[in-house]
């Protein structure tokens, strides 16, 4: 019988070769997501102390997302991000998309992450 290989594991292929080739440092930090059906996540990393700088989520309590797996609620973890990046005095990021397709959730908390001054 065939199996057929899950999303998520193509995914996760898929983030591995992304990966080779994509790395945070410490003047230039990565920018990664994480959808789940539920939820979207970014963080920001630097790779070579292997530390997460800044972190947004759609769970975050001061936010007040109440559906927070739509359009609406990426927009508003890309802009919390970008906000707490420029606490942290970084304005240049990788953007690391975890495997996904630039399309949907992951594209609308990029381009809020644009708009509100992160620079990739």
């Amino acid at each position: 019988m065939i199996k057929k290989e899950s999303r998520n594991d193509a995914r996760k292929i898929r983030h591995e070769r992304i990966r080779k080739n994509l790395n945070g440092t410490s003047f230039v930090p990565r920018l990664n997501v994480f959808r789940s059906n539920k939820n979207i996540f970014a963080q920001i990393i630097d790779d070579e102390k292997g530390i997460t700088i800044v972190s947004a989520s759609s769970l975050d309590k001061d936010l007040n997302i109440k559906n927070s797996s739509n359009l609406e609620a990426a927009k508003l973890v890309g802009a919390s991000i970008a906000k707490k990046a420029k606490k942290e005095k970084i304005s240049k990021v990788v953007f690391d998309r975890g495997g996904y397709l630039y399309h949907g959730r992951v594209k609308a908390l990029a381009e809020s992450a644009r708009e509100n001054g992160l620079e990739f």
